[in-house]
């Protein structure tokens, strides 16, 4: 199959513009216009990691941190840190990054961590996106009703909530008469036609117009199809980076710290304790990554802790007056996304019958060692 058909499927998942402002997420290296069968997931791009890709024979390469976050000076191939992207093109490796756009989505890195510690009944902790609705009516004959509605949900329409593949449809008759050059599925040149034909309208966000316009078109049997598309007025579709839920009963604090401590396989981490002592722990905020700018969001929403990773020294001197624990397990707690992106690789690949292996990266991209 084509690495583009791949990431497209990957994209209806997890798009690319619901990464952050300035995230240079998608394609870094190499070409999607190609045909692969090997696929590796990693969370970064490193010269252990490339070598690993190489004697795997991999063609794709999935990972969660861009490889080129900023701006490449010089690409010499006698420093190992740009040599690896020349052994990238060298041997033909596509590399595809998906960085906040994967903390954002539902069902995403944040949720998977809220499952791991047993945290519920979640929401976002910052709203990050507010994506306008839109309503597509698109007229079809009744046999045909099916494989329209069919094809307007591959195409990512009707996604409600907790719910897929929502449609409504309507029955009624369709008049036309063909004129001219026409070359009508039923019916002939200069005769009226009627026929018996269901209204079928779908919901979806305006982000995904294009292709689900473009699938109608494409699953529509007549020649000049009749639909209409428009903007509604009811809630917009929103979405937000890290999440904030509950424990199903409160723990004492250094019960907690363990929990977290043994869920991530950690040898240590670092724990930031409030001034004022804080002895239980019911209300959890966490965000993967870096994200200690979040911290007074977790406060506003009533966190008893937070969970990030890379806090810096001064920021937690602030932290500590808030009467909040924080938590920093690190950044490569990030690492559950190999896991859990090949068992979702997988399932796409046993829905869409692919003929594509996937593998996880078995390189550790750890820099830190606890002694």
């Amino acid at each position: 199959m084509k690495a583009s058909k791949f990431i497209e499927r990957f994209n209806r998942y997890c798009p690319e513009w619901l990464a952050e402002e300035g995230d240079p997420v998608g394609l870094h290296i190499g070409t999607l216009n190609k045909d692969i069968q090997r696929v590796m997931m990693s969370l970064d791009v490193r010269p252990a990691v490339v070598a690993e890709a190489i004697d795997k024979k991999i063609d794709l390469l999935v990972v969660k941190h861009p490889p080129i976050f900023r701006p490449i000076d010089r690409l010499v191939t006698d420093d190992v840190q740009t040599k690896m992207y020349a052994d990238l093109l060298k041997h033909d490796i596509a590399v595809y990054a998906a960085h906040t756009n994967m903390d954002i989505i539902p069902d995403g890195l944040n949720d998977w961590f809220c499952e791991l510690l047993g945290v519920e009944d979640t929401t976002y902790l910052v709203e990050s996106h507010s994506i306008p609705m839109k309503k597509l009516a698109v007229y079809v004959p009744m046999d045909q009703a099916k494989e329209m509605r069919e094809a307007l949900a591959n195409a990512g329409a009707g996604k409600q909530g907790n719910y897929k593949a929502t449609s409504y449809t309507l029955s009624g008759t369709g008049r036309f008469t063909p004129v001219g050059d026409a070359n009508p599925t039923i019916g002939e040149v200069n005769q009226p036609e009627q026929v018996q034909e269901s209204k079928i309208e779908v919901i979806f966000p305006e982000t995904i117009e294009n292709q689900v316009v473009s699938a109608m078109l494409a699953a529509h049997p007549y020649e000049e199809p009749a639909y209409d598309v428009y903007t509604l007025d009811n809630s917009p579709m929103k979405y937000g980076i890290g999440r904030i839920g509950e424990l199903a009963k409160p723990v004492s604090t250094e019960e907690f710290v363990q929990q977290v401590k043994k869920a991530f396989d950690l040898e240590g981490l670092r724990v930031v304790y409030p001034k004022q002592s804080k002895e239980t722990i019911q209300r959890v905020a966490i965000c993967g990554g870096s994200a200690e700018k979040f911290y007074k969001d977790a406060v506003r929403q009533g966190a008893d802790v937070y969970i990030t990773g890379d806090v810096y020294y001064h920021t937690a001197h602030d932290m500590q007056e808030t009467g909040m624990v924080v938590i920093d397990p690190g950044h490569y707690i990030e690492m559950l996304c190999k896991e859990k992106m090949v068992a979702l690789f997988n399932q796409w690949k046993d829905e869409e019958d692919w003929n594509v292996s996937f593998f996880v990266s078995e390189v550790s991209t750890n820099p830190f060692s606890f002694k």
